[in-house]
Parts: C-alpha cells; structure tokens; sequence
C-alpha cells in the first residue's frame, strides 16, 4: 500500500514539475519563468501592505495609551 501511495505522489509531482516548466509554443516562456517576472512586483506589494498594516497597529497602539 506504501509502495503504491509513493508511486501515485511521486507521479504527481512530475506531473506538476512538467507542466510548470514547459515552454509556452508561442511566447517561448514557462509559468516557472511568468512567476519569476511577476516576484518582484508581489514583494512590493507585500511590503507596501506591511507598512500600512504596521501603521496602523502603531495608531491603534497610540490611541489606547492615551486613553489610560
């Protein structure tokens, strides 16, 4: 049973491996190659979001110190 459950995860896997780096027939570029483009942009964002998420705990912070 550990054998076959091996087999199935590891075809998965390949299968996932294999359609993430295939070139695309028209642009030339796999999903692998579009996410690397694209993960700049998200950190980013990511940061932006963390900036604002930080400022905004500091002003809550702020507020219920003064209300003491």
């Amino acid at each position: 049973m550990g054998l076959i459950r091996t087999a199935l995860i590891g075809a998965a896997i390949y299968g996932a491996v294999k359609y993430l780096t295939k070139k695309d027939e028209i642009t030339g570029r796999s999903v692998v190659d579009d996410i690397k483009d694209q993960a700049p942009e998200w950190l980013e964002k990511a940061k932006a979001y963390k900036r604002d998420l930080t400022d905004k705990v500091d002003d809550v912070a702020t507020d219920y110190r003064n209300t003491i």
